[in-house]
């Protein structure tokens, strides 16, 4: 379909030439539409009145079954070749049809309104001098436009000027990451001294050069060239389409892209469709009934051949042939008939009954109260409608720690400055005293700008901080500057501070409290009140975290003059930068570094570095030359950075807690007794995810042994690996066995699985980031799968985004069994996109993960309700209703078959032609929909209290190929017995006055009488959990079938319509 709509839009001239690189100018329109740039209005819908009907049609007769019955349909229109009337195929199609159209139709009148709500949207336009109301969809690339607070960002714009100090501009960008907390923008000083003066702004003339169009929410790169000086631009200095302006008076931006070119809109094209393995295994199925029907037809053609050889001569007086029909010519014939007579083996009602058990289920996933967090008024929703019968056979789940098994709501506990250890409690006597809710609270009533929710119990750090100590003075120093949060004043005098994390947020709320209070930020100083003293540092450059760096710094200059680069980040990496003189200092530090991790506490390490003034400055120049290159900008900044960022003095540690959820260990003890693999992938030091493994009873004592991989090299990685197998497994062979098959349609797609080996007893392993990258290369890939997968749990430390989903993607490639990935942060969405299931959590990290996600909850606790009683029932009543489905329709066409032996081949149907068209959309429709929307086996609160039950689902066992072949021989059987007792007992029997009692219709109605009593009773026995609706839809269609044939076998009807409606007995 993509080709055909490019060949119209080439035709129509609307192609347009991808963009390498994009140029424009301020205030130049006719420049600008000489590029041949996207204007702002923005269409999301896919039809309009005219294309509709021929669009929608297309797409619907792209899929298989509804191509397959359109030609059906077509060869009932030949009178040569049907012997069935055209409306038996007519009529369900056109109901399918007609479903699934008004479905599009009504998504597609909703995009419409939607597109016309935001493309008429106002905005303040600067044309010819002055400023317009103009729509939002008369905006064009070049424009400037103005803003106000509390007013959506028209289009992805370049920050000018603002009504804050030194053009900030702050933003929320709820709609396009889900994070509700503010951020801030700032424009060049350059543009900012134009302000809100409309001359200025109109005589401005600035180039913009910048890379195209893309997806990249956190990334920018581009220049600004103002008379003749060109400045670097990059994402700090750009606004997004889709953001809200928050508490800022006014603002001026320059159209960088619009329309179908900003990256909101660049984010919103299809994510990776998920298919479930029932899926997959039905389009197999539905291509081996086509090779059934295929066969069938062409044993009954052959039949009807010898037919017409040996017996059809001594007809030919009573039905002569057509002229110049023949016998092949008539097999010919006979073969496309049968083809029409037998096409309820392919049913069309299939897949539209699936979405519907599917989209039923989800709805029950929406409506569980049990799943419903009071606290945050946050429901569970099933974002995907498609893979609720994959919950049931999950094998391997992938969970992020923080956030997920954690609440991610850090607290400040304890730390380690200049190696001395601080958060503990000891008596007279030097032994440690468990601190508890009435344990004595430092009062911080000294400091009037101290947050009062804030708890700490060992009053020797505030004692040694009062003292002047220098180094825990420079410790909360690092902790008030080094951050991205941003303060803000929501009364007089109270002052609250916007964290992107909750880590940040508890070490700057500690420093805070300790008598280093962080007051403002402007985008070139900080402002701290240092002991009740105002302080005012110069910000000289920001040395960003990312998940690489796994460390932050601030360069600052202190109103003395002195420059101090400032930097936190994970104890690995800052050690790496340390300068030698700190070597004594390291050991003691990483002594507390390990207990910290080992009380299952977030850590991260402080250092600083004093710089001189002639390195930075050429340091700052180089800083300049990098930030304002297009190509390898990033390459770049990243080499500054690490030459600036060693030889740094230690200052200590800090450590975060991070309590577990309410219910982390239950649900994955629930979890492993269902033969689940959970394995934890986490950007924590193994210590602190070690101690969180024993707390959540991932990682156990009654375990026989728990290997930890933290070699630094391959060679070492192997040999670890290989020794922890070894002892798992003594008599495995060296080398994994891997069983190679084909698989998918036409058996095209190549698969290769590595077995699962028994091992005796339980084992834990733990593997570290450096570890994993090695583990992770061709040549060991396999041996770590084969190692990890011996284990009941697994747990990586230190791994970064990538990492995770390359673990997931490898277990994805050689198990060949559903996987689920958990997460609640944007570092979780790779691997909540890698994953079969992905399943997002509304924490404290934003709606990154819940936005990429298939099921989302706000509680890791809810991961049980949703597996072992949701996707365990999903995929029960999904396998029910297959059975069943299948099982009705090859006992109902198979009658047909053994009907060809006695009625000449000649491809007459046995059933009453609106028994034909009704059989499948209203006799056994509703009934087996409800079997597979309400059935249980087991009640909820059983289903959790045996999760063992779970494992059938794992297994594959109630559908299968296997299951669907014997599902067929019984149909065979049942079909037989249908057929043939009726026969039997009608054959050559009379009536009182010697007439036959047997006539074509009188055996028809007793056939599909009997047919749908013993599909009937067949449901009966299927449904173990009866409900009122189960009881309405199964009596109710035995009922209708009974009302319809007395109405339509009826004299009134026979006397109106004697071709259409025959009256038996007549």
């Amino acid at each position: 379909m993509g080709s055909v709509v490019s060949f119209f839009r080439k035709l129509c001239g609307g192609e347009r030439k991808k963009e390498e690189e994009r140029l424009l100018r301020a205030n130049d329109r006719a420049f600008n539409l000489s590029q041949q740039y996207a204007k702002n209005a923005i269409k999301s819908s896919k039809y309009n009145i005219f294309t509709f009907l021929p669009l929608n049609l297309f797409e619907q007769f792209s899929r298989l079954a509804n191509a397959y019955f359109l030609f059906l349909l077509i060869l009932q229109l030949i009178p040569h070749i049907s012997s069935v009337p055209w409306f038996t195929t007519a009529v369900p199609l056109a109901i399918v049809l007609t479903v699934t159209g008004v479905k599009d139709a009504n998504d597609d009148i909703k995009r419409h309104k939607q597109d016309k709500q935001v493309n008429n949207r106002m905005v303040k336009v600067l044309i010819n001098g002055e400023l317009r109301e103009e729509k939002w969809m008369n905006v064009q690339v070049g424009d400037i436009v103005k803003l106000e607070s509390n007013q959506f960002v028209t289009a992805d714009l370049l920050v000018l000027s603002s009504s804050e100090p030194l053009n900030l501009i702050y933003v929320e960008t709820a709609e396009l990451d889900g994070e509700t907390n503010l951020k801030v923008k700032q424009g060049l000083t350059v543009t900012g001294e134009m302000g809100d003066n409309i001359e200025a702004l109109s005589a401005f003339r600035g180039e913009v050069r910048c890379e195209a169009p893309n997806n990249h929410l956190d990334k920018f790169k581009g220049t600004l060239t103002v008379n003749g000086r060109q400045y670097g631009l990059d994402n700090d200095k750009i606004l997004l389409r889709g953001c809200t302006v928050r508490n800022t008076e006014w603002c001026f931006g320059l159209v960088i892209f619009g329309g179908p070119d900003t990256k909101l809109m660049q984010n919103s094209g299809r994510t990776t469709f998920k298919r479930t393995s029932i899926d997959q295994l039905m389009n197999i199925l539905v291509l081996c009934i086509f090779g059934f029907l295929a066969t069938i037809c062409a044993i009954l053609t052959v039949g009807h051949t010898i037919w017409e050889v040996k017996e059809g001569s001594t007809f030919t007086a009573f039905l002569p042939r057509q002229p110049g029909v023949d016998i092949p010519l008539s097999s010919f014939y006979s073969f496309w008939s049968y083809v029409i007579v037998l096409n309820t083996v392919v049913p069309i009602s299939l897949y539209v009954s699936v979405e519907m058990i599917r989209l039923g289920n989800s709805f029950f996933i929406d409506w569980d109260r049990k799943m419903y967090y009071l606290k945050k008024d946050t429901p569970a929703q099933a974002r995907t409608t498609t893979l609720n019968e994959e919950l049931g056979q999950i094998k391997y789940i992938f969970s992020d720690k923080t956030g997920t098994l954690t609440q991610n709501i850090m607290t400040f506990n304890k730390c380690s400055i200049n190696g001395k250890n601080y958060g503990e409690l000891f008596d007279f006597f030097g032994q440690r005293i468990e601190i508890t809710e009435k344990t004595q609270r430092v009062d911080f009533s000294w400091n009037q700008l101290a947050d009062p929710k804030f708890v700490f119990h060992d009053y020797s750090l505030l004692e040694t901080v009062k003292e002047g100590n220098p180094e825990a003075q420079a410790f909360f120093r690092l902790l008030a500057l080094c951050h991205t949060v941003m303060p803000e004043e929501k009364k007089e005098g109270e002052l609250n501070y916007q964290a992107q994390s909750p880590d940040e947020g508890a070490l700057v709320t500690a420093a805070r409290n300790f008598g280093f209070v962080f007051w403002s930020r402007t985008p070139e100083t900080i402002t701290v009140i240092e002991m009740g003293k105002k302080v005012t540092y110069q910000l000289l450059a920001v040395l960003d975290f990312n998940n690489v760096r796994k460390r932050m710094s601030v360069i600052v200059r202190n109103p003395e003059g002195k420059m101090t680069l400032y930097c936190k980040g994970a104890d690995t990496i800052i050690y790496e930068r340390l300068h030698p003189s700190c070597n004594k200092l390291k050991e003691v530090t990483m002594g507390h570094l390990n207990e910290y991790a080992g009380d299952g506490l977030r850590t991260l390490a402080l250092a600083y570095k004093d710089l001189e003034e002639s390195y930075m400055e050429r340091w700052m120049e180089h800083h300049h030359e990098a930030s304002t290159a297009m190509e390898g900008r990033e390459e770049g900044l990243n080499q500054l950075y690490e030459d600036i960022e060693k030889d740094m003095m230690l200052l200590g540690a800090t450590a975060v807690e991070d309590k577990l959820q309410d219910g982390v260990p239950q649900t994955i003890e629930q979890l492993a007794k269902a033969d689940m693999k959970i394995w934890v992938l986490t950007g924590d030091k193994q210590e602190t995810a070690e101690n969180i493994g024993y707390s959540c009873n991932m990682l156990r004592d009654e375990m026989k042994e728990i290997f930890i991989i933290a070699a630094n090299t391959a060679d070492g990685v192997k040999e670890e690996l290989q020794n922890a197998r070894r002892k798992m497994c003594p008599g495995a062979a060296e080398k994994p066995t891997l069983i190679k098959a084909r698989a998918g349609l036409l058996w095209l797609q190549k698969t290769q699985t590595v077995q699962d080996e028994n091992v005796n007893g339980e084992y834990g392993l733990i593997i570290n980031g450096h570890s994993l990258a090695y583990a992770l290369q061709k040549d060991l890939k396999l041996e770590l799968l084969r190692t990890a997968c011996m284990c009941q749990t697994v747990i990586c430390c230190r791994v970064t985004p990538l990492q995770k989903a390359q673990v997931v993607e490898l277990v994805k490639k050689y198990k060949q069994t559903v996987t689920l990935a958990i997460g609640d942060g944007a570092n979780d969405v790779s691997m909540i996109k890698a994953a079969h299931i992905g399943v997002g959590i509304s924490g404290q990290e934003g709606m990154q993960a819940v936005l990429s996600s298939d099921f989302s909850f706000a509680q890791f606790r809810y991961l049980q309700r949703l597996l072992l009683v949701h996707g365990r029932w999903s995929y029960i009543r999904m396998c029910k209703f297959l059975r069943y489905f299948f099982y009705k329709n090859f006992t109902y066409t198979l009658i047909h078959f053994w009907y060809a032996f006695f009625s000449g081949f000649s491809a007459q149907s046995v059933y009453d032609d609106w028994f034909l068209t009704m059989y499948n959309m209203v006799y056994t429709a509703v009934p087996v929909l409800a079997l597979g929307l309400f059935d249980q086996d087991v009640n909820d609160r059983w289903s959790l209290q045996y999760p063992q039950l779970y494992s059938p689902g794992q297994l594959n066992k109630f559908f299968s190929k296997k299951v669907f072949v014997r599902c067929v021989l019984r149909s065979c059987y049942t079909s037989l017995v249908l057929f043939f007792i009726p026969w039997a007992a009608m054959h050559d029997t009379v009536r009182d006055d010697g007439k036959d009692i047997a006539n074509y219709q009188s055996f028809a109605l007793l056939l599909q009488t009997t047919l749908l009593i013993v599909m009937s009773a067949q449901m009966f026995f299927d449904t173990y959990y009866w409900t009122a609706i189960n009881q309405f839809f199964l009596w109710g269609s035995l009922a209708a079938y009974i009302a319809i044939t007395f109405t339509f076998l009826s004299n009134g009807l026979f006397f109106m319509f004697p071709t259409s409606f025959f009256f038996i007995g007549e």
